[in-house]
């Protein structure tokens, strides 16, 4: 007796070193979600001259946090034989829309680099070794993400639609978290207003 899962094509499995950039896509994605979980346990946002405004920090965080685990998972399912669920087209597309979103996070952190060195916005000197750091971090998560998902598009014979709608996905995911957000939390009185 056959049974759903059994029907579905078969499709070859990663390569060893694209099974290595899953697992370190997945501790990349944990790693940050654990960094996100110790600054709520240790109330980093209940000090400052943001204090006041702890409790939309502390939303925001945790939206990401949520966001940051479901990386972990998708880096998994990047690299399984074949997952039952959700199917090839939805991992796909999550893997170019994690791939874009990240890509797109760097872009935008190294044209605000560069206005700030050249005076433009900003100040150059909050540049330093930690900021630098952690564009280079998110540097890794859009080359790994976008090795996982030309691998598994590769796998799983998908074709341009699932790069078009996560490509398209990011933006709108960036734009959520980077804009609607916080708006949303200034007319609630939990950020403070620009």
């Amino acid at each position: 007796m056959s049974t759903r899962a059994d029907r579905r094509p078969a499709y070859p499995p990663p390569t060893g070193l694209v099974t290595a950039v899953g697992v370190l896509m997945t501790v990349w994605c944990v790693g940050f979600a654990a960094v996100s979980v110790w600054i709520e346990a240790t109330d980093h946002f209940a000090d400052g001259e943001y204090a006041d405004y702890a409790s939309g920090f502390s939303v925001a965080n945790w939206l990401v946090t949520v966001i940051k685990v479901g990386g972990a998972v998708l880096a998994l399912l990047a690299v399984a034989r074949r997952p039952r669920f959700p199917g090839p087209g939805v991992v796909g597309t999550l893997l170019w829309a994690a791939f874009a979103t990240t890509g797109i996070y760097v872009l935008g952190s190294l044209v605000q680099a560069v206005l700030m060195l050249t005076g433009q916005a900003g100040d150059a000197d909050r540049i330093d070794g930690a900021a630098v750091a952690y564009v280079a971090l998110f540097a890794l998560a859009a080359v790994g993400f976008g090795v996982l998902a030309v691998s598994y598009a590769r796998r799983a014979g998908l074709g341009n639609k699932e790069l078009a709608l996560g490509a398209i996905g990011a933006p709108i995911l960036l734009g959520g978290l980077l804009v609607a957000l916080p708006a949303l939390l200034v007319a609630l009185g939990l950020f403070p207003a620009p």
